[in-house]
């Protein structure tokens, strides 16, 4: 069975995550990806451990676990983009393909012949994306973008992290490089568009992704408080800016999330909790009291939750049909049984490890599905195949 981009060719000449991100999700629907590397190590992501995969006797290889999260259904081509002879082999195999995805600084593909116009001069029908910290325009487009550090400009970081007046508190990232990985999807579903849209026109197109435009838009529905509703966000730990209650409570030992989306969620929440009247008080009885309560609401229901262990509690509201669930650790999260049903752990046999585990791809099509074809591949690995 062929992917649903079996016939698209993807030349990867980014690196890092953002664009590896993207092309391993073309990859993992079938697309050919040919990743472009530097033979002088390769994606700086190779040695950025530890960990480090072990091999078949348990021994460290050079592939740092980092670059082994984005780089699977690729093939490493080995180029150096800095000599005429490495310029000419990619414009020959950009003439071949049906997406480009770079990551260079504004300006920086242009200095090899490797720009969007130079290129689809020689391939109109090219789909070229382009991923940058500020974008292609803009009085930052110069400027280098690191995810941690879009994360802060992007306003991210101020609504994430416990609030002002708490233990701990102050701005946080997120533990992912969300950043990074929501540009990843975004290019996916432009590269898609513009691929859709060839079949009409014939002609590709320049698709142009920044880290800073994706964290703006992905700040949904905090960006809105603001837009529409005048509301600067500020952090507020785990709660919720719109919905009270939900965020984490801490049972008799340990934590738990209670996620109540609706006024009769909320009725049998308390219910549960054992203080029914709570529903019917005027401060509480509607969602947009609740907010406006939160400060008195959520200590009484803290001092009901401590009476209880979580898991007790996650038992008890499920039972009523509250939505509750653990905190758990990424190790938990590869041991629950419904992440197992969905595939989410799967094993690509790797040159130097037969039983190499990686995290799954979470679109399930009913028709042309998901495969693992290749494990990420060694510096260079390719090269004489492709070239």
């Amino acid at each position: 069975m062929m992917g649903a981009l079996s016939h698209i060719r993807v030349l990867d000449l980014s690196r890092i995550l953002a664009g590896p991100w993207a092309s391993q999700m073309l990859g993992d629907l079938g697309a050919d990806v040919i990743k472009v590397e530097n033979p002088a190590g390769g994606d700086d992501t190779r040695r950025w451990g530890p960990p480090y995969m072990a091999d078949e006797h348990g021994e460290a290889t050079a592939e740092a676990a980092y670059y082994l999260c984005a780089n699977r259904n690729k093939r490493s081509v080995c180029i150096d983009m800095k000599a005429p002879e490495g310029q000419a082999q990619l414009r020959e195999l950009a003439a071949q393909s049906d997406v480009l995805i770079e990551n260079f600084k504004v300006g920086g593909a242009a200095k090899y012949g490797l720009d969007y116009a130079s290129l689809s001069a020689i391939n109109p029908r090219l789909v070229y994306c382009s991923i940058t910290g500020f974008g292609q325009t803009g009085p930052l487009a110069n400027r280098p973008g690191y995810d941690f550090l879009v994360q802060a400009m992007g306003g991210l970081m101020s609504v994430t992290g416990e609030r002002d007046g708490k233990p701990g508190a102050g701005p946080q990232k997120v533990g992912v490089a969300l950043t990074d990985i929501m540009t990843g999807l975004y290019a996916v579903i432009g590269i898609q568009a513009a691929l859709a849209e060839r079949e009409h026109s014939g002609l590709g197109q320049h698709v142009d992704l920044a880290l800073l435009d994706v964290t703006a838009a992905t700040l949904a529905n905090q960006a809105t408080n603001y837009l529409v509703g005048g509301m600067n966000p500020t952090r507020l730990g785990n709660a919720h800016p719109n919905i009270v209650p939900y965020q984490s409570f801490v049972a008799s030992d340990g934590h738990l999330i209670v996620a109540v989306g609706n006024d009769g969620q909320f009725r049998r929440y308390v219910e549960v909790l054992g203080v029914p009247e709570l529903a019917d008080d005027a401060r509480f009885s509607t969602n947009s009291q609740r907010v406006a309560n939160r400060d008195a609401l959520v200590p009484l229901l803290q001092a009901r939750m401590l009476e209880r262990g979580k898991d007790e509690w996650i038992a008890l509201l499920e039972q009523a049909g509250v939505p509750a669930g653990p905190i758990n650790t990424v190790a938990e999260v590869f041991a629950e049984p419904q992440i197992q049903a969905r595939d989410m752990q799967v094993n690509l046999s790797h040159p130097l490890n037969p039983d190499l585990q990686l995290a799954g791809n979470p679109i399930k099509l009913s028709r042309t599905p998901v495969e693992y074809r290749r494990p990420p591949p060694q510096l260079g690995e390719h090269t004489d195949e492709v070239i």
